[in-house]
Protein backbone atom coordinates (compact mmCIF):
# COMPACT_ATOMS: atom_id res chain seq x y z
CA UNK A 1 0.00 0.00 0.00
CA UNK A 2 1.23 3.48 -0.85
CA UNK A 3 1.27 6.54 1.36
CA UNK A 4 -1.17 9.43 1.10
CA UNK A 5 0.53 12.62 2.27
CA UNK A 6 -1.19 16.00 2.58
CA UNK A 7 1.10 18.99 2.09
CA UNK A 8 -0.55 21.62 4.25
CA UNK A 9 -0.04 24.99 5.87
CA UNK A 10 -2.77 27.60 6.09
CA UNK A 11 -0.22 30.37 5.55
CA UNK A 12 0.23 31.22 1.89
CA UNK A 13 3.58 31.56 0.18
CA UNK A 14 5.45 28.98 2.25
CA UNK A 15 6.27 26.66 -0.64
CA UNK A 16 3.50 24.04 -0.48
CA UNK A 17 2.99 23.72 -4.22
CA UNK A 18 6.69 24.07 -4.97
CA UNK A 19 7.34 21.25 -2.52
CA UNK A 20 4.61 18.99 -3.92
CA UNK A 21 5.59 19.45 -7.57
CA UNK A 22 9.32 19.01 -7.07
CA UNK A 23 9.09 16.28 -4.46
CA UNK A 24 6.72 14.34 -6.73
CA UNK A 25 9.14 14.71 -9.64
CA UNK A 26 12.14 13.41 -7.70
CA UNK A 27 10.18 10.54 -6.17
CA UNK A 28 9.09 9.51 -9.66
CA UNK A 29 12.62 9.83 -11.00
CA UNK A 30 13.71 7.51 -8.20
CA UNK A 31 11.34 4.86 -9.52
CA UNK A 32 8.19 5.47 -7.47
CA UNK A 33 4.70 5.80 -8.93
CA UNK A 34 3.37 9.16 -7.79
CA UNK A 35 -0.05 10.78 -8.01
CA UNK A 36 -0.38 14.50 -7.30
CA UNK A 37 -3.86 15.69 -6.34
CA UNK A 38 -4.29 19.44 -6.78
CA UNK A 39 -6.80 20.53 -4.14
CA UNK A 40 -6.07 24.25 -4.46
CA UNK A 41 -8.60 26.22 -6.59
CA UNK A 42 -5.67 28.34 -7.80
CA UNK A 43 -4.46 25.22 -9.61
CA UNK A 44 -0.78 26.08 -9.27
CA UNK A 45 0.34 22.45 -9.09
CA UNK A 46 -1.60 21.85 -12.31
CA UNK A 47 0.08 24.71 -14.17
CA UNK A 48 3.39 23.83 -12.53
CA UNK A 49 3.35 20.64 -14.59
CA UNK A 50 2.57 22.58 -17.76
CA UNK A 51 -1.14 21.75 -17.93
CA UNK A 52 -3.42 24.53 -19.18
CA UNK A 53 -6.35 24.72 -16.79
CA UNK A 54 -8.61 26.49 -19.29
CA UNK A 55 -8.53 23.48 -21.63
CA UNK A 56 -9.52 20.89 -19.05
CA UNK A 57 -12.86 19.21 -19.58
CA UNK A 58 -13.01 17.80 -16.05
CA UNK A 59 -11.06 18.39 -12.85
CA UNK A 60 -11.08 17.37 -9.20
CA UNK A 61 -14.18 19.55 -8.78
CA UNK A 62 -16.21 17.19 -10.97
CA UNK A 63 -14.85 14.17 -9.12
CA UNK A 64 -15.65 15.51 -5.65
CA UNK A 65 -19.20 16.34 -6.69
CA UNK A 66 -19.61 12.78 -7.94
CA UNK A 67 -20.06 13.67 -11.59
CA UNK A 68 -16.86 12.07 -12.93
CA UNK A 69 -14.83 8.99 -11.89
CA UNK A 70 -11.33 9.73 -10.59
CA UNK A 71 -9.68 7.64 -13.31
CA UNK A 72 -11.12 9.88 -16.03
CA UNK A 73 -9.38 13.04 -14.83
CA UNK A 74 -5.90 11.66 -14.06
CA UNK A 75 -3.36 13.10 -16.48
CA UNK A 76 0.29 12.18 -17.15
CA UNK A 77 3.00 14.78 -16.52
CA UNK A 78 6.33 15.40 -18.21
CA UNK A 79 7.94 13.20 -15.57
CA UNK A 80 7.63 9.50 -16.23
CA UNK A 81 5.94 7.77 -13.32
CA UNK A 82 4.15 10.92 -12.14
CA UNK A 83 0.47 11.70 -12.75
CA UNK A 84 -1.81 14.51 -11.60
CA UNK A 85 -5.46 15.10 -10.76
CA UNK A 86 -5.82 18.71 -11.96
CA UNK A 87 -7.73 21.57 -10.39
CA UNK A 88 -9.36 24.72 -11.70
CA UNK A 89 -10.96 27.79 -10.17
CA UNK A 90 -14.31 25.98 -10.15
CA UNK A 91 -13.03 24.02 -7.16
CA UNK A 92 -13.58 27.16 -5.07
CA UNK A 93 -17.30 26.56 -5.38
CA UNK A 94 -17.01 23.08 -3.92
CA UNK A 95 -16.84 24.39 -0.35
CA UNK A 96 -20.19 26.15 -0.82
CA UNK A 97 -21.83 23.27 -2.67
CA UNK A 98 -20.70 20.71 -0.12
CA UNK A 99 -21.75 22.79 2.90
CA UNK A 100 -25.07 20.99 3.27
CA UNK A 101 -23.87 17.55 2.13
CA UNK A 102 -23.72 14.75 4.66
CA UNK A 103 -20.19 13.58 5.52
CA UNK A 104 -18.79 16.49 3.51
CA UNK A 105 -15.41 16.22 5.26
CA UNK A 106 -14.96 12.71 3.83
CA UNK A 107 -15.74 13.33 0.16
CA UNK A 108 -12.09 13.33 -0.88
CA UNK A 109 -11.35 10.27 1.24
CA UNK A 110 -14.06 8.35 -0.61
CA UNK A 111 -12.82 9.59 -3.98
CA UNK A 112 -9.26 8.48 -3.27
CA UNK A 113 -10.22 5.16 -1.75
CA UNK A 114 -8.11 2.53 -3.43
CA UNK A 115 -5.74 5.00 -5.11
CA UNK A 116 -2.95 4.18 -2.69
CA UNK A 117 -2.96 0.64 -4.05
CA UNK A 118 -1.94 1.94 -7.50
CA UNK A 119 0.68 4.45 -6.38
CA UNK A 120 3.63 4.52 -4.00
CA UNK A 121 2.84 8.11 -3.03
CA UNK A 122 -0.32 10.20 -3.31
CA UNK A 123 0.60 13.83 -2.62
CA UNK A 124 -2.24 16.24 -1.80
CA UNK A 125 -1.52 19.92 -2.51
CA UNK A 126 -3.76 21.84 -0.09
CA UNK A 127 -4.98 25.43 -0.43
CA UNK A 128 -3.58 28.12 1.90
CA UNK A 129 -6.45 27.94 4.37
CA UNK A 130 -7.98 25.67 6.98
CA UNK A 131 -11.30 25.44 5.16
CA UNK A 132 -13.33 22.45 4.03
CA UNK A 133 -10.95 21.47 1.22
CA UNK A 134 -7.97 21.27 3.58
CA UNK A 135 -10.02 19.38 6.17
CA UNK A 136 -10.97 16.92 3.41
CA UNK A 137 -7.29 16.44 2.59
CA UNK A 138 -6.33 15.89 6.23
CA UNK A 139 -9.16 13.41 6.63
CA UNK A 140 -8.06 11.48 3.54
CA UNK A 141 -4.33 11.48 4.36
CA UNK A 142 -2.18 9.04 6.28
CA UNK A 143 0.16 11.85 7.26
CA UNK A 144 0.84 15.53 6.75
CA UNK A 145 3.95 17.24 5.41
CA UNK A 146 4.31 20.82 6.64
CA UNK A 147 6.41 23.30 4.64
CA UNK A 148 7.39 26.19 6.89
CA UNK A 149 8.93 29.40 5.65
CA UNK A 150 11.89 30.64 7.65
CA UNK A 151 10.24 33.75 9.09
CA UNK A 152 8.56 34.43 12.43
CA UNK A 153 5.02 34.77 11.10
CA UNK A 154 5.42 31.19 9.92
CA UNK A 155 5.91 30.11 13.53
CA UNK A 156 2.48 31.48 14.42
CA UNK A 157 0.98 29.71 11.42
CA UNK A 158 2.62 26.48 12.49
CA UNK A 159 1.05 26.68 15.94
CA UNK A 160 -2.41 27.16 14.40
CA UNK A 161 -1.90 24.23 12.06
CA UNK A 162 -0.86 21.89 14.85
CA UNK A 163 -4.01 22.87 16.75
CA UNK A 164 -6.09 22.04 13.66
CA UNK A 165 -4.32 18.69 13.24
CA UNK A 166 -5.27 17.81 16.80
CA UNK A 167 -8.91 18.65 16.06
CA UNK A 168 -8.88 16.50 12.92
CA UNK A 169 -7.36 13.63 14.90
CA UNK A 170 -9.98 13.95 17.60
CA UNK A 171 -12.98 14.13 15.29
CA UNK A 172 -12.23 12.80 11.81
CA UNK A 173 -8.97 10.95 11.35
CA UNK A 174 -7.42 9.46 14.51
CA UNK A 175 -4.66 7.82 12.45
CA UNK A 176 -3.38 11.11 10.99
CA UNK A 177 0.32 11.48 11.68
CA UNK A 178 2.94 14.12 10.99
CA UNK A 179 5.35 13.06 8.28
CA UNK A 180 7.59 16.01 9.04
CA UNK A 181 8.25 19.72 8.79
CA UNK A 182 10.21 21.10 5.83
CA UNK A 183 12.04 24.41 6.27
CA UNK A 184 11.70 26.44 3.06
CA UNK A 185 12.88 29.75 1.61
CA UNK A 186 15.97 29.69 3.79
CA UNK A 187 18.25 32.67 3.27
CA UNK A 188 21.70 31.89 4.61
CA UNK A 189 22.63 35.59 4.46
CA UNK A 190 20.27 36.52 7.29
CA UNK A 191 20.24 35.74 10.99
CA UNK A 192 16.44 35.60 10.84
CA UNK A 193 16.35 32.39 8.81
CA UNK A 194 18.84 30.73 11.15
CA UNK A 195 16.87 31.86 14.23
CA UNK A 196 13.56 30.54 12.89
CA UNK A 197 15.11 27.24 11.86
CA UNK A 198 16.61 26.87 15.34
CA UNK A 199 13.26 27.63 17.02
CA UNK A 200 11.37 25.11 14.89
CA UNK A 201 13.96 22.41 15.54
CA UNK A 202 13.95 23.26 19.24
CA UNK A 203 10.21 22.69 19.58
CA UNK A 204 9.61 19.93 17.03
CA UNK A 205 12.85 17.96 17.28
CA UNK A 206 13.51 15.18 14.80
CA UNK A 207 10.19 15.76 13.05
CA UNK A 208 11.97 18.53 11.12
CA UNK A 209 13.67 17.24 7.99
CA UNK A 210 17.42 17.73 7.84
CA UNK A 211 17.11 19.06 4.30
CA UNK A 212 16.53 22.81 4.11
CA UNK A 213 15.18 24.34 0.90
CA UNK A 214 16.94 27.64 0.09
CA UNK A 215 15.52 30.67 -1.62
CA UNK A 216 16.16 30.09 -5.31
CA UNK A 217 15.43 32.11 -8.42
CA UNK A 218 15.43 28.91 -10.47
CA UNK A 219 12.71 27.39 -8.28
CA UNK A 220 10.60 30.49 -8.93
CA UNK A 221 11.24 30.39 -12.67
CA UNK A 222 10.49 26.71 -13.27
CA UNK A 223 6.65 26.94 -13.00
CA UNK A 224 6.54 29.58 -15.76
CA UNK A 225 7.97 26.91 -18.06
CA UNK A 226 5.55 24.28 -16.78
CA UNK A 227 8.37 22.11 -15.48
CA UNK A 228 9.55 20.82 -12.11
CA UNK A 229 13.04 21.96 -11.20
CA UNK A 230 14.44 18.50 -12.02
CA UNK A 231 13.64 19.07 -15.71
CA UNK A 232 14.30 22.81 -15.71
CA UNK A 233 17.69 23.13 -14.05
CA UNK A 234 18.77 20.03 -12.21
CA UNK A 235 22.08 21.50 -11.04
CA UNK A 236 20.55 24.48 -9.22
CA UNK A 237 20.59 24.79 -5.43
CA UNK A 238 16.83 24.33 -5.24
CA UNK A 239 16.98 21.19 -7.36
CA UNK A 240 19.71 19.69 -5.21
CA UNK A 241 17.66 20.45 -2.08
CA UNK A 242 14.50 18.77 -3.36
CA UNK A 243 16.46 15.77 -4.58
CA UNK A 244 17.85 15.43 -1.05
CA UNK A 245 14.40 15.89 0.46
CA UNK A 246 13.01 13.10 -1.73
CA UNK A 247 15.83 10.80 -0.61
CA UNK A 248 15.18 11.69 3.02
CA UNK A 249 11.44 11.11 2.66
CA UNK A 250 12.02 7.72 1.04
CA UNK A 251 14.49 6.80 3.78
CA UNK A 252 11.85 7.51 6.39
CA UNK A 253 9.63 5.01 4.62
CA UNK A 254 6.30 4.56 6.34
CA UNK A 255 7.68 5.90 9.61
CA UNK A 256 5.80 9.00 10.63
CA UNK A 257 5.48 11.07 13.74
CA UNK A 258 2.61 11.38 16.13
CA UNK A 259 0.08 9.07 17.75
CA UNK A 260 0.32 5.57 16.44
CA UNK A 261 3.81 5.85 14.99
CA UNK A 262 6.74 3.71 15.96
CA UNK A 263 8.47 6.70 17.52
CA UNK A 264 7.32 9.97 18.97
CA UNK A 265 9.80 12.36 17.40
CA UNK A 266 7.62 15.40 18.00
CA UNK A 267 7.67 16.21 21.70
CA UNK A 268 4.27 15.52 23.23
CA UNK A 269 4.15 19.05 24.63
CA UNK A 270 4.44 20.46 21.13
CA UNK A 271 1.53 18.32 19.95
CA UNK A 272 -0.70 19.01 22.92
CA UNK A 273 -0.14 22.74 23.18
CA UNK A 274 0.95 25.39 20.72
CA UNK A 275 2.02 27.85 23.43
CA UNK A 276 5.82 27.34 23.16
CA UNK A 277 5.77 27.94 19.40
CA UNK A 278 3.47 30.94 19.71
CA UNK A 279 5.64 32.47 22.42
CA UNK A 280 8.71 31.98 20.26
CA UNK A 281 6.99 33.81 17.41
CA UNK A 282 5.99 36.71 19.64
CA UNK A 283 9.46 36.95 21.14
CA UNK A 284 10.93 37.01 17.65
CA UNK A 285 8.75 39.94 16.56
CA UNK A 286 9.60 41.89 19.71
CA UNK A 287 13.33 41.33 19.34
Amino acid sequence: MGQTIACANQKGGVGKTTTVVNLAAYLALAGDRVLVVDIDPQGNATSGFGIERSRLEATLYDVILGETPLAEVILPTAVEGCWIVPASVSLAGAEVELASVDQRERRLSRVLKGASADYDYVLLDCPPSLGLLTVNALTAADSVLIPTQCEFYALEGLSQLIATLNLVRDNLNPALEIKGVVLTMYDARTNLSADVAAEVRSHLGDAVFETIVPRSVRLSEAPSFGLPIALYQADSRGAIAYAELARELRARGSTTNGPGSGGDDIPRAALETTTPIREAAVAGRQA
